[in-house]
Formats: structure tokens, C-alpha cells, sequence
């Protein structure tokens, strides 16, 4: 079969998907190695029988809600190619706003603080994709922690980490899994703290994973109790409110938390944070309009 018929029957294939034929085509670069403007003009390329193989397991897997990114094991985020598993999230496009506001903010105050004195912690870090960001673009001398609670996760995070930054970079890094701020010894402070923690209302996380998509609950579900058996919410803002003063603690004064929540409790949060004691609170929107990003000041 030549590139041509496969895309067009991988397209029709995937009518129920959202993106049929961006899917067909990541999907194609992945088993090809070749770009999408390859197949537009070299559409009679046949591909080789294990193409072919590999090509039809992945659109039968897609055709069972496996989002693209698990299948191929990779997902571009702020410019930077990630691996994924489905032991980690898949990287949001909205996640960018993070990693800008942070480069930005550590840009404008770094002339305020001691050379190599600036610390990053990225909470609930998954893939890393982040943490490991802001240092692949600030390109300057800081340390990074990353921390999870899953073993999974982090063993990603250590991957990428070797995949996307420099052997200098890689030697600020430490990576610790706990709960939150658990693994952090108590008398470290942080200049930026940033999260992406889970804050879905857990009746919205079962309605989501029906479509397939087979993403850890555990990094969704704000509601989620303590391992202690600590009992959740019902609001999607149990992890935060267990994040909230951990954050506060280890954030140095005048140091800045950056939080990400979303539609469902964006406002709620924003609330918590100020009654943490941070100042200078501030949500900003995504490119789709919605409340994503929350930050505020230790002073």
C-alpha cells in the first residue's frame, strides 16, 4: 500500500476522532520517519510491510481513544519533544503559560539575586515537561527539583531530563518522590515553586477517562485523599489545600508560587492561596479564555 491510500484510509478510519487527519499524519512521521510534506508530494511511496503493520496497529489503537502521544511515546511541548508513557500526563499546550510566565519572571529578578542562588522546585512534576522547560530556556546557572509522588512518573522525568537538556544542565537537577513537598528537607527554600497538580473534581475525572484516553487518575483527581487515608473533597481542591502551606513553607521570601487549575475551580483556589498568606495573587487566562495559571508572592 503507497503513503497516499494509507493516509486516506487511516483518515476515514478515525472519523470519530476530533483531528483524523493531523492524527494519521503524527502517526505516519512516526513510523516513516518522514514529514507530512513528504507524503503530500511523494503520496506513491510504498510503505514497507512492517510500515504497514506498525501503521495499522496504531490506528486501531487510536480507534480505542489512546490519544496519540502514548502510542508514539513523544509530545512536543513549549518547542521541546518529550517522551510519554501512560504513566505521566500527556503535555497541554495550555501548560505553556507556566513555563513563559516563569522564564519571564526569573528573567526580570534574576540581577536581584546571588549568582546560582536561584532554586526551582516543579511539584507533581510527571514527565518534568515544566521544570525541565524553564532551565532548557533560561540557560543559566539554577537548580531544579523535581518531585512526584509516582515512581513511574519520575523514572520519565529522569529520561527526559538525560533527552532534552545539556550534561552541565543535568547535574542541578535532583528528582524526589513523596507527597507534594514531603521529600523536601525541611529547611530548603525555593525562589520559584511551580505545580501542575491534580485539581478535577473526581465525578469529572470518571466522565473523562470513559473516552479511552488512558491518562493516571492519579495525576487528575483533585479530590484524592492522603495516603494516610486523609479524606478528599468533593471540589477537585484537596491536593491544593494540602499544597498550599508546604508551599508556603519551602518558598523563599519574596519568592513566587505558580499553580495551574482550571475551569472547574480557578477562582476557588485563587481564594485559598491568598488566605495562605501570599500576596500580589493573579490568574491569567489561557488562549482558549479560561482561568489556568494563579500565581502569588511570599513576602
Amino acid at each position: 500500500m503507497d503513503i497516499r491510500s494509507a493516509r486516506r484510509d487511516g483518515i476515514a478510519q478515525l472519523a470519530s476522532s476530533p483531528t483524523p487527519a493531523l492524527d494519521i499524519d503524527v502517526l505516519l512521521e512516526h513510523i516513516t520517519g518522514r514529514s507530512k510534506s513528504y507524503f503530500l508530494s511523494h503520496g506513491e511511496t510504498e510503505l514497507t510491510a512492517q510500515q504497514l503493520t506498525d501503521f495499522t496497529g496504531a490506528v486501531a489503537l487510536r480507534q480505542t481513544g489512546l490519544p496519540v502521544a502514548y502510542i508514539t511515546g513523544h509530545k512536543e511541548f513549549y518547542g521541546i519533544d518529550f517522551l510519554v508513557t501512560k504513566d505521566v500526563l500527556i503535555p497541554k499546550p495550555d501548560t505553556e503559560l507556566m513555563v513563559e510566565h516563569a522564564v519571564n519572571w526569573i528573567s526580570r529578578n534574576i540581577s536581584c539575586t546571588p549568582a546560582g542562588s536561584i532554586r526551582i522546585a516543579d511539584i507533581c512534576t510527571g514527565s518534568g515537561c515544566i521544570g525541565l522547560s524553564v532551565l532548557h530556556e533560561l540557560r543559566i546557572p539554577v537548580s531544579l527539583t523535581l518531585t512526584d509522588i509516582s515512581a513511574g512518573a519520575l523514572n520519565i522525568a529522569r529520561q527526559n531530563a538525560l533527552y532534552v537538556l545539556s550534561p552541565e544542565q543535568q547535574r542541578n537537577i535532583s528528582f524526589l518522590q513523596g507527597d507534594l513537598l514531603q521529600a523536601v528537607p525541611k529547611n530548603t527554600r525555593f525562589t520559584v515553586i511551580l505545580c501542575n497538580p491534580p485539581y478535577i473534581p473526581a465525578a469529572e475525572v470518571t466522565e473523562l477517562l470513559r473516552d479511552g484516553r488512558g491518562e493516571p487518575r492519579l495525576a487528575l483527581d483533585g479530590d484524592a485523599g492522603t495516603a494516610d487515608g486523609t479524606p478528599g473533597s468533593s471540589d477537585g481542591l484537596a491536593v491544593i489545600r494540602r499544597l498550599l502551606p508546604q508551599a508556603f513553607t519551602h518558598l523563599a521570601h519574596g519568592g513566587i508560587l505558580m499553580l495551574e487549575t482550571g475551569e472547574y475551580n480557578a477562582e476557588e483556589a485563587a481564594v485559598l492561596i491568598k488566605k495562605t498568606g501570599f500576596t500580589q495573587v493573579t490568574t491569567y487566562r489561557d488562549l482558549a479564555g479560561q482561568l489556568r495559571l494563579t500565581t502569588g508572592i511570599k513576602q
